[in-house]
């Protein structure tokens, strides 16, 4: 951070003295007023919930511009990163910093790929869930557990520990949320392969099985492939902000990642391609749009256009435009341009696109819009949606937690309250309430 050759003064019409606060400059982006002294020079806090002006820690990881439509990871635009780099690129230059060159990727992809396997007992661990648990559920006590069996690497303070905690965590992710899966259906878990990459390994756990071994579909790997990566990060988003704020009070990184999913997990974030693909089904068939459509618009209805539109981008996700490209790749290798489901999708992406209603408000298609359709023609059942994104955005978690740690100006989360409760009074005797 540079500070400001300009300063922030606070004035008070109460009759307090007026405080001078610093001003810092990022590299892009917003310049921010560092408040930190205002309650000893004032008595006074903040109020802002949802925290939709405060900048709660600094960062060189993610950054978004919503007017602009842009996603940088590092300084790259999403855009690249998804057509010129896999996942595995994506996570060491989130982790580190920088795009690796071809002897880094392979040293980094060997070291993942041998982290693939999960201690033998998580398997008796998974029989204590019921089978038709929620995914995240199951998500959410298995990441933590690992914890005790990986306790050899949870001293935050030392480097070296964090490392082998993070490639642990992005390494058995895919393996657990597969395990989530066939738990699910009842069919016995499928092993890592050290021979696949990232992603197919993934769908190879996912749908191999002892009777029948799974074709691996390049076109289909690469779509999962991209799906993870336009996932990976998303600056301090509500998930990412749980991270962080357990992680400041020295909790372990797979006690950090587990708080995280259990955010994701919220309908109001993780959710959203689910809660499209949902839309879709409830709308029916293409001949239903027009009636929903009127729906939407009808503000006393309570209908809302799920996968459209963004809190962020104010114009348009960049994701989107990719995930768009792919989901027609998918559809086509698949052969299911004329399925029901996919039709009505894309039916009603015309006619949110061409409608002056959408087009004024800037509700165009989002990347969960796509994402969730793509999910579905891979065979991923809907409930397990947002698993996929927690192992999406588990590298963005863990190389947030890690920047955290090492900022030796971060405290422990405390956030402060505007109080409207009663006033200080007695406890009266029984008899006498």
């Amino acid at each position: 951070m540079n500070t400001s050759d300009t300063k922030a003064t606070l004035s008070f019409s109460d009759g307090s003295p007026s405080l001078e606060f610093p001003i810092y400059k990022g590299t892009v982006g917003p310049d921010v007023i560092d408040i930190r002294k205002l309650y000893a020079g004032s008595g006074k806090f903040t109020y802002d919930p949802g925290f939709m002006s405060t900048a709660a820690c600094n960062s060189s990881i993610t950054y978004i511009d919503g007017d602009k439509g842009e996603l940088l990871y590092r300084g790259y635009p999403i855009e690249q990163l998804a057509v010129n780099a896999d996942f595995m690129e994506s996570c060491y230059l989130l982790l580190n910093g920088e795009l690796p060159n071809a002897a880094q990727k392979a040293k980094f992809v060997d070291t993942v790929t041998k982290h693939t396997m999960v201690h033998e007992q998580m398997q008796f661990f998974f029989r204590g869930f019921r089978r038709d648990a929620h995914p995240m559920s199951v998500l959410v006590g298995t990441v933590g557990a690992l914890a005790s069996f990986y306790h050899d690497s949870l001293d935050i303070n030392d480097p070296r520990h964090r490392e082998v905690s993070a490639i642990r965590l992005i390494a058995k992710m895919p393996t657990l949320v597969a395990m989530t899966y066939k738990y699910s259906v009842g069919q016995p878990f499928v092993y890592p392969r050290n021979d696949l990459s990232y992603s197919a390994n993934f769908m190879h756990m996912m749908f191999a099985n002892p009777c029948e071994e799974y074709k691996v579909n390049d076109v289909l790997v690469r779509a999962l492939d991209r799906i993870l990566i336009l996932h990976a990060d998303h600056e301090q988003n509500a998930s990412t902000s749980t991270v962080r704020l357990a992680g400041s009070s020295g909790a372990n990184p797979f006690a950090c990642i587990a708080a995280g999913i259990a955010c994701l997990w919220g309908p109001a974030h993780g959710g959203a391609n689910e809660a499209a693909l949902n839309m879709l089904k409830e709308i029916g068939t293409v001949e239903n749009i027009p009636a929903f459509i009127a729906q939407v618009k009808d503000k006393n209805s309570g209908v809302k256009l799920m996968g459209f539109g963004h809190r962020v981008y104010k114009n348009f996700d960049p994701r989107a435009k990719l995930m768009r490209e792919t989901c027609y790749e998918v559809l086509q290798e698949l052969g299911l341009q004329d399925d029901p489901l996919f039709k009505l999708a894309m039916e009603l992406e015309k006619i949110a696109l061409n409608d002056e209603y959408f087009v004024s408000r800037k509700l165009y298609p989002n990347v969960d819009f796509y994402s969730g359709i793509v999910q579905s023609a891979l065979g991923i059942p809907v409930s397990l949606f947002t698993g996929i994104f927690a192992m999406a955005r588990t590298i963005g978690w863990i190389a947030q937690w890690n920047e955290m740690i090492a900022d030796p100006e971060q405290k422990i989360g405390r956030p402060r309250q505007l109080f409207v409760g009663s006033t200080t009074r007695e406890v009266l005797p029984l008899d006498k309430r």
